[in-house]
């Protein structure tokens, strides 16, 4: 038998007074691929730095022991860790805009860390780099590589980055949550990529995720951990197929699923759901007085809160001009949940922002029949580091004019209370809340207006699913209590699936395929469409290999690679 790649022993790590990974063992051997699941601080990304010494001199304590590719990481010298981080061993992290230097072109780069590992004059580590650039499937790659990072979309940047990783040959490739920003055809794409590497090369691969669905993917054996601990570990189709342990049985029930088992099909129900928010009765102090008459109405008697006719939005001039939404219609009422989907450059946040107001339609009109307030994909830029949470949630009400600090701070606990924040944390900093808690202030905050419609732009897609879980079960509840309509964006189809009622496909700036959830997911008209949904990952191992080999198809008759 042969050696395993990583050896890990009683591994723990502590920053301070916290526990990060606690008694953590386990082996790889070559050629495997181990995935490491679980929610966010739960200890997988610590874990992973711990196998190239990344942790050093950063004051956190490890103990333990770690053996990577036969070098004792934690009683390797400087020098040692030098050769075994890209040499032996190599890291692909989750964001490659952060992890490439901006000033220098993607092929000089990876050039720098073929000279550093292996040596050898310029000319060849320039066509070390276009070689591997060609190995990941980056078309044109010698014009390529004299590109900046700037110039390449997300998925080609992942892409260049796991070039870079390859360019020394490692028999180790770690990569840390490498598909979280992509598109569902763009990770599918690194998937398959990191699949093929797996196959040819004999590469081991240790791939630290939340979505479990890309560990079902990706990956041979698949380790669940919790608070800095494994809870199961088992080959993948038996830990996600017939989990072991409650822990992982309650993440496994918060995945999004496109077709959840026993679920009633959403086909029919929006006019109900709108029904129902429209004729609650239940007092609520977040409620506008008189709401019950608010709206304009269709001819079917039903409330429309927004309703956008021919909307175009162009940015640029000449020939620089870029169409981002061309010709979209669409109307939203009480009390239902449009979500609207795509890929990257859709045009999906741009008529998300057009509907709020935030950015002026080149052509075109949008009718409102109330306030609308937005929700946004990153809740850490959209709120001010230097103002306490409870001020930033106050905003709107200032806005309308309220003066009163009292008044202002009781209005403000209510809405954290609403959102199941403690509305003693009223004078909390944005950086002492988790990434669920800062959605739930930017919910908290939306509420504040009172507003009939809420467009959320991605608001989930950087959290973990069991997190995602809460935060769009609170967004249905205060649907349900307040008539809310809500717009959805997200490139998640599974997560759209579960919130909407009535589904937009966007591609390229145009809505190609608009219906009732059920009927969009369950029989889709639009190729694109399809598209989309072959791409989105399946907790079932056999049903991802049997997808992996449908995508293939198109490729071995020479259609271009995204």
């Amino acid at each position: 038998m042969t050696e395993p790649l990583v050896e890990v022993a009683d591994l723990g790590i502590s920053f301070g007074d916290v526990r990060a990974v606690d008694g953590l063992s386990f082996t790889l051997r070559p050629g495997a691929a181990l995935g490491v699941v679980g929610e966010s601080g739960s200890g997988k990304s610590a874990s992973a730095y711990a196998l190239l010494g990344l942790h050093r001199g950063t004051g956190a304590r490890v103990t333990g022991s770690v053996r990577v590719a036969g070098v004792d990481v934690l009683a390797a010298s400087d020098a040692e860790l030098r050769a075994l981080r890209g040499g032996s061993a190599a890291m692909v992290f989750q964001d490659p805009l952060s992890s490439l230097d901006p000033y220098f072109t993607i092929g000089d780069q990876i050039a720098e860390v073929y000279r550093v590992h292996k040596g050898g004059s310029r000319r060849a580590a320039r066509a070390r780099a276009v070689s591997v650039l060609d190995r990941v499937g980056i078309p044109d790659a010698a014009r390529k590589s004299r590109s900046r990072p700037h110039e390449f979309s997300g998925g080609m940047r992942q892409r260049a980055l796991i070039a870079m990783a390859l360019a020394c040959e490692p028999r180790l490739l770690i990569a840390d949550e490498p598909t979280t920003a992509l598109d569902v055809t763009v990770q599918a794409q690194i998937l398959d990529l990191l699949h093929d590497l797996r196959r040819e090369t004999g590469l081991g691969l240790l791939l630290v995720t939340h979505d479990v669905g890309v560990a079902a993917e990706s990956v041979d054996e698949v380790m669940v951990m919790r608070r800095g601990r494994e809870v199961e570990r088992g080959p993948v189709g038996t830990v996600l197929t017939s989990p072991g342990e409650p822990y992982t049985k309650t993440l496994l029930s918060a995945v999004p699923r496109l077709a959840p088992p026993g679920a009633e099909p959403r086909k029919g129900r929006g006019e109900p759901r709108a029904e129902r928010a429209r004729s609650a009765a239940v007092p609520s102090p977040l409620r506008a007085s008189g709401r019950g008459g608010a709206g304009g109405t269709s001819a079917g008697g039903r409330d429309l809160v927004v309703e956008a006719v021919g909307l175009r939005k162009a940015f640029g001039r000449g020939r620089a001009a870029f169409t981002a939404v061309d010709g979209v219609s669409l109307q939203v009422r009480r009390g239902e949940t449009l979500g609207i989907v795509g890929e990257s450059g859709s045009g999906k946040t741009t008529l998300g922002r057009m509907l709020v107001g935030l950015l002026e339609p080149t052509a075109g009109h949008i009718t409102r029949t109330g306030s609308v307030q937005m929700v946004f994909q990153d809740p850490v830029s959209s709120l001010n580091p230097r103002r306490s949470i409870g001020e930033s949630v106050a905003d709107p009400l200032r806005a309308a004019g309220e003066r009163d600090g009292s008044r202002i701070r009781t209005r403000v606990a209510e809405l954290l209370t609403r959102v199941g924040l403690d509305p003693d944390r009223y004078d909390g900093y944005p950086h002492e809340f988790s990434g669920g808690q800062r959605q739930r202030i930017g919910i908290a905050r939306a509420l504040a207006a009172r507003p009939q419609l809420i467009v959320c732009d991605e608001p989930v897609s950087a959290l973990d699913v069991t997190t995602q879980a809460q935060v769009t079960a609170l967004l249905a509840e205060l649907q349900r209590e307040l008539g809310l309509a809500l717009v959805f964006v997200a490139h998640d189809l599974a997560v759209v699936r579960q919130v909407s009622d009535r589904v937009a496909v966007m591609h390229r700036g145009r809505i190609v395929e608009e219906g009732e959830a059920g009927v969009v997911y369950g029989a889709p008209r639009d190729p694109y469409t399809r598209q989309l949904l072959a791409a989105v990952p399946s907790l079932d191992p056999a049903e991802a290999a049997a997808r992996r080999a449908a995508r293939r198809a198109p490729l071995r008759e020479g259609a271009p690679v995204a």
